[in-house]
């Protein structure tokens, strides 16, 4: 895949994603990208996958663009991002110049992989465990893998609504309210005791900076997306450790607490995984799950793609139970958590 190709792509997927915006800023990447600057040649080093499933290299320029406008560093840029309105010729104008002036600052800022912690990815996340839980109704240790800032481990003070009901606390930090098809999973009532993730490169949302680098990743177009970012973050207790997923998860394995349900969780990150990482990571799981009993069950909540990254058809949710190596597939949802075809 070409960078062009990539930035076409990305351009297509944000649009159907519901950011216009960056379907246009992408697009105009496309057609006007520079590959004798200094970015234009860093950006030509990378090697496999540039797109979405590995470097994601139009979207750490999205993203940098977005964080110039956040950050106020430059006025035309500001004036074409909403909510302010700009016509193709003025939004071309102020990315490319955006580029060039600040080409130092684009330089520093491509070295990190895009992050977003998408917080509507709970509305996956919340009726799988509701499932686990009604296997095995025992209070949780929650672990997630790929977590970046945390906010998804704290998906049991969100509040789900569905046609039939809803699933959640009363004084819910926030509620989500996906496109939803299909039957709801029995309602139980989830005792988190420990939450915990694990990212390369976690962030620490009570830091300015860190929280400014989340927000970056989403759009300027899609305000509801912050939204609920911020309510996510004022209920955020979570600790999430720097390191390797496969890693961490091993010492995680090894003192889950007894008469407890260990919950191990991800979305959209299992992808990320080197091949060996996962094979690892699945043949270690599954030997925890050999050792679980009713006492100490083991479940593995997976919101993943299974193939197609466009977000056309979205992820495939998986969960595995231990004791009785039971695997269940649950239905669809958007990567970004607006629809659920739930098939549970």
């Amino acid at each position: 895949m070409t960078l062009r190709d990539a930035f076409l792509n990305q351009s297509k997927t944000c649009a159907h994603m519901g950011s216009p915006l960056m379907g246009r800023v992408l697009g105009i990447l496309a057609d006007r990208w520079d590959p004798d600057t200094a970015l234009g040649q860093k950006m030509a080093e990378y090697q496999g996958d540039i797109g979405p499933a590995g470097h994601s290299l139009p979207l750490r320029i999205g993203g940098g663009l977005h964080a110039l406008v956040l950050q106020g560093k430059d006025a035309d840029l500001i004036n074409a991002y909403p909510p302010n309105t700009a016509d193709d010729t003025a939004l071309e104008s102020a990315v490319l110049n955006a580029l060039k002036t600040h080409e130092d600052f684009f330089l520093d800022w491509t070295r990190n992989a895009p992050q977003t912690n998408e917080v509507r990815r709970s509305a996956a996340l919340i009726p799988m465990a509701h499932v686990a839980l009604s296997h095995f109704d025992r209070p949780i240790v929650l672990s997630e893998l790929g977590a970046s800032g945390g906010l998804n481990l704290m998906w049991d003070h969100f509040a789900l609504e569905t046609p039939t009901y809803r699933f959640g606390p009363e004084d819910a930090a926030l509620t989500l309210s996906p496109e939803w098809t299909g039957l709801v999973p029995p309602k139980s009532s989830p005792q988190v005791v420990d939450r915990s993730g694990v990212d390369l490169n976690p962030l620490n949302l009570h830091d300015k900076k860190d929280r400014m680098a989340l927000l970056s990743y989403l759009w300027a177009d899609q305000p509801h997306r912050v939204e609920l970012t911020r309510s996510a973050t004022s209920v955020l207790t979570a600790k999430v450790d720097q390191g390797d997923a496969i890693d961490w998860l091993e010492q995680r394995l090894a003192t889950a607490p007894e008469g407890h349900m260990h919950m191990i969780q991800h979305t959209v990150a299992w992808q990320y995984f080197p091949a060996d990482a996962q094979a690892r990571g699945t043949a270690m799981i599954e030997a925890a799950g050999a050792k679980a009993t009713p006492e100490t069950p083991l479940a593995w909540m997976q919101m993943e793609t299974d193939g197609d990254t466009t977000g056309a058809v979205g992820a495939a949710l998986t969960l595995r139970l231990w004791p009785g190596d039971l695997t269940l597939n649950l239905g669809r949802a958007d990567f970004h958590g607006r629809w659920i075809n739930w098939a549970g």
